[in-house]
């Protein structure tokens, strides 16, 4: 049997990878927590305000002071990353996220380039450990669910990865898929090399599979639309 599922842990840990691998897959990235516990995630940002006008005002009266705090000390990182979680977390309350596509809506994309906009902040401040909480969040909201903007959740991901101890395979999968996702293939060979390297010998054999999987499919919408393999030359003067 390829996965042992006895084990709590590892059948948490192997259905986390499912679920990741699945939803990349099918371009809902948005819906997952980074890191294989669903930390972070929508579900983390949302389970406490999807309430309504109720959440809506408490959030937006904690961005006002996020707000005044990052605009009164501009070059303190930790101001900056906090005013990226709340404004991502605005984005998701009540019209701002549809619940039954799993995508931002046009009015919760408005406020994702709000939390951009601050993380984009955060990142040129160059911090020396980067927030990896709130670096799955931006994964997310740069995510295809999200502004689709797949090199900055790479990114951002990339962070989640290298902040987040001890290495993590089902991370580095992660990594990889998003990286064939944003075109970056190289990259993503090197996330999967990495995670099939972390991954317990019993694993490697199906995650290699869900892999591959994720690169074919991620080359095939890459493709411009209508191209075809490219036919040998003639040879000269035939």
């Amino acid at each position: 049997m390829l996965f042992d599922l006895r084990g709590r842990g590892r059948r948490r840990t192997v259905q986390a990878v499912y679920l990741t691998l699945a939803l990349l897959l099918g371009g809902g990235l948005v819906l997952f927590g980074i890191g294989g516990d669903v930390q972070g995630g929508l579900f983390d940002a949302f389970r406490e305000d999807s309430q309504g006008t109720q959440a809506s005002d408490q959030i937006e009266r904690q961005i006002d002071r996020a707000e005044a705090a990052a605009a009164a000390s501009p070059r303190d990182p930790r101001r900056l990353a906090a005013l990226a979680r709340l404004r991502y977390q605005a984005a998701g309350i009540g019209s701002g996220f549809d619940q039954n596509a799993g995508t931002f809506t046009q009015e919760g994309r408005t406020k994702l380039r709000g939390a951009a906009q601050a993380w984009e902040r955060y990142l040129a401040l160059e911090p020396e450990n980067p927030d990896d909480r709130v670096a799955g969040l931006m994964v997310q909201a740069y995510g295809p669910g999200g502004l689709n903007q797949l090199g900055k959740a790479v990114r951002a991901q990339e962070i989640v990865t290298e902040q987040r101890e001890p290495p993590s395979s089902n991370l580095f999968a992660q990594l990889a898929v998003l990286s064939y996702q944003a075109d970056q293939t190289r990259k993503g060979d090197l996330a999967a090399d990495r995670a099939l390297e972390l991954a317990e010998k019993s694993e490697r054999s199906l995650l290699r599979q869900q892999l591959e999987q994720a690169k074919t499919q991620a080359t095939a919408q890459n493709a411009p639309q209508g191209s075809t393999p490219a036919q040998p030359a003639a040879p000269p003067g035939g």
